[in-house]
């Protein structure tokens, strides 16, 4: 497990056409973007006090501004692809997947054996699941974009109505015609 240097956390809300979501920050970059609803819980926070080595307050800072506003673009159709920097400490597996999912274009959707495939381990269709769901960062680093083997919309920490959405809404502004059978 990697662990990155003493910061401070800052943590702030962000309204979405989603509902609102919790977003946390150090001076390196974003660490935290999750749906409020879930209530973010306070075991990711511990998490993430314990490997930053970080206290954690509410407040903002530059990275917390400009997430702001590059979600504001994304849920207006006008941006496609984050430019934040992020700090996303974990297991070199989990880092790896999430590094993964990043490349994932815009509009479009994998599944689960894609993602093990790309990683050069098809037999962790598993792993790659579990490291996943293990995303801290919703919507910037896209795991609403893998779906199931049969294409059905499986497993997200925002609930299955809240992925099929950011599926319809990154297919009506990708230009690419919508697959209902995803649906």
């Amino acid at each position: 497990m990697q662990v990155i240097g003493r910061s401070m956390i800052k943590t702030t809300n962000i309204d979405t056409p989603l509902g609102r979501m919790t977003a946390g920050a150090t001076k390196d970059g974003i660490c935290l973007l999750e749906f409020s609803g879930q209530q973010v819980k306070s075991s990711v926070l511990r998490e993430l006090k314990q490997l930053l080595l970080s206290e954690i307050n509410e407040g903002r800072n530059r990275h917390l501004r400009q997430l702001k506003k590059q979600l504001k673009e994304y849920f207006a159709g006008k941006r496609k692809e984050f430019s934040l920097p992020l700090v996303t400490p974990g297991t070199e597996f989990q880092m790896a997947v999430w590094d993964e999912l990043r490349k994932i274009p815009y509009g479009t959707t994998i599944t689960y054996h894609d993602q093990a495939r790309a990683l050069k381990n098809p037999r962790a269709v598993r792993a790659v699941g579990r490291a996943t769901s293990m995303n801290r960062i919703a919507i910037i680093i896209p795991c609403h974009r893998v779906i199931g083997s049969d294409g059905h919309l499986i497993g997200y920490g925002g609930g299955l109505d809240r992925k099929k959405w950011l599926l319809d809404h990154e297919k009506k502004f990708s230009g690419k015609p919508v697959d209902i059978s995803l649906f």
